[in-house]
């Protein structure tokens, strides 16, 4: 114990700080080039906002349905709040991390009493402020754990997002889903009462002789498949309802606003702009590179444990041997400990090395991550580049397996076409119109995942 101008405790708990983090060891980062092309392998062209600046109001502005059942997604999903939850976590963690930079100081009051030679005993009472043993961050050490634990945070951050534009993909996804599945079961009904009609009166007409056993059977074989389309596409529209349901967290609210058909719905059309502008940025992207900040980091966190390590305890209050006079003397302690690794079983090596293939397997990871980004938008622009063709074909088709559909029924009441050739023009024509709302569904799907592909979904 010492008793000094206290002055000279601040100075050096102030020099300490000072050497605190001279050297960094950890290696600087570099964005890895993207091992994807330079264009996209579709045409890109298209003008309006970037998807990534769109907010998803303004995006599925067109249907008030499909806002409402968002914005209440957003509200009640579990993934999504866990994954918010997951961020909170990683800040916390982050402030536990950066704080071993700076001492930490508390108070206290102690007292003791030891026995003398002479069977007597002393006293001895001490309060005042302790730092114990802080260690000075010469080569980084805590410093690139800190980095780590921030790039950790700033990854589930952007995880975060990338959760968020997942979840308002997929109400989206669903609910159009549900949309086709809604005017597909009323179609499958439609054609239903259509074939019930025909079985009915190919009955009457076998019954007076003016059909054969094959015309009934063939009526009554149309008959049940279309029943059993009715029961499919129920069962299908359900399950798509349960799948809608768990996204948005809650059951299916009663006071909806009314939706569009999937005839009427538009979606704006966002431009792709350039590989190495659009990926760069979407939060998945970000999440990988924010690892790989953090795999970084590590390394030089594991090359400083090869250094010495010195730590500090210091001490600065008051000392007496009487109670009553605890606090009439100034006693400040300063104590440091250097320790330099001499033998450790390769115990440093070993963390070195994983550390390093820590970072070559997130350098993989983040060109993974491109990659398959890469790939999702170049499928999405494919398909906006197709599926307006298809469509109108598919549309094509339909009106003209509608049009063939009335001239058989003409030419089948006037006895001119038999009842095979009805069965066939009518099968034709509920598997054309059909193929014309699935086609309708996935070009409305394919721009629902090119809003999700270019980082859309935010808002």
């Amino acid at each position: 114990m010492h008793k000094n101008n206290p002055l000279t405790f601040v100075s050096t708990a102030v020099a300490a700080l000072l050497l605190a983090g001279c050297t960094n060891l950890a290696p600087a980062h570099q964005r890895p080039a993207a091992p994807v092309a330079q264009s996209w392998p579709a045409p890109a062209a298209a003008t309006g906002q970037a998807a990534a600046e769109l907010a998803w109001p303004q995006f599925y502005a067109g249907d008030a349905r499909l806002a409402e059942l968002i914005k209440l997604a957003l509200q009640n999903n579990r993934d999504l709040r866990v994954a918010l939850l997951n961020v909170e976590q990683a800040r916390a963690l982050a402030r536990v991390v950066d704080a071993n930079r700076l001492p930490t100081v508390g108070v206290g009051l102690s007292g003791s009493r030891q026995p003398t030679a002479d069977g007597g005993s002393t006293r001895n009472y001490q309060a005042g402020l302790q730092i114990t043993a802080f260690e000075l961050d010469l080569f980084g050490k805590i410093k690139n754990q800190s980095d780590a634990a921030m790039a950790r945070y700033l990854a589930t951050v952007e995880g975060g997002r990338a959760a968020q534009i997942a979840l308002v993909s997929g109400v989206a996804s669903s609910y159009l889903a549900l949309q086709a599945d809604e005017e597909l079961l009323a179609l499958a009904r439609q054609t239903l009462a259509t074939r019930e009609d025909s079985l009915r009166l190919t009955r009457l007409r076998y019954d007076v002789g003016a059909a054969s056993a094959l015309d009934l059977s063939s009526a009554e074989s149309a008959a049940a498949a279309a029943r059993a389309t009715v029961a499919q596409t129920q069962r299908q529209r359900d399950q798509d309802q349960n799948a809608l349901v768990l996204l948005l967290g809650q059951p299916l609210p009663a006071a909806l606003p009314q939706g569009q058909a999937l005839a009427a719905l538009q979606l704006a059309d966002v431009p792709a702009g350039l590989p190495s502008e659009v990926l760069v940025t979407r939060p998945d992207v970000l999440q990988a590179e924010q690892q790989l900040i953090a795999a970084s980091a590590n390394i030089g966190a594991a090359r400083a444990a090869f250094f010495p390590s010195i730590t500090l305890t210091t001490s600065l209050g008051t000392a007496s041997s009487q109670l009553s006079e605890l606090f009439s003397n100034t006693a400040w302690t300063f104590t440091s400990q250097a320790l330099m690794p001499l033998f450790d079983a390769g115990r440093n090596r070993a963390n070195l090395e994983a550390a390093k293939a820590a970072q070559g397997i997130a350098v993989a990871q983040y060109e993974k991550a491109v990659q398959t980004a890469f790939r999702e938008v170049a499928d999405a622009l494919a398909g906006r580049a197709t599926l307006d063709e298809q469509l109108q074909a598919q549309q094509a088709q339909a009106e003209a397996e509608g049009q063939r559909l009335k001239l058989v029924e003409l030419r089948y009441a006037n006895g001119a076409s038999n009842n095979l050739e009805l069965l066939d023009a009518q099968r034709a024509s509920f598997a054309a119109q059909q193929a014309v709302l699935q086609v309708r569904l996935a070009k409305l799907l394919n721009g629902v995942q090119l809003y999700k592909v270019l980082g859309g979904g935010l808002g």
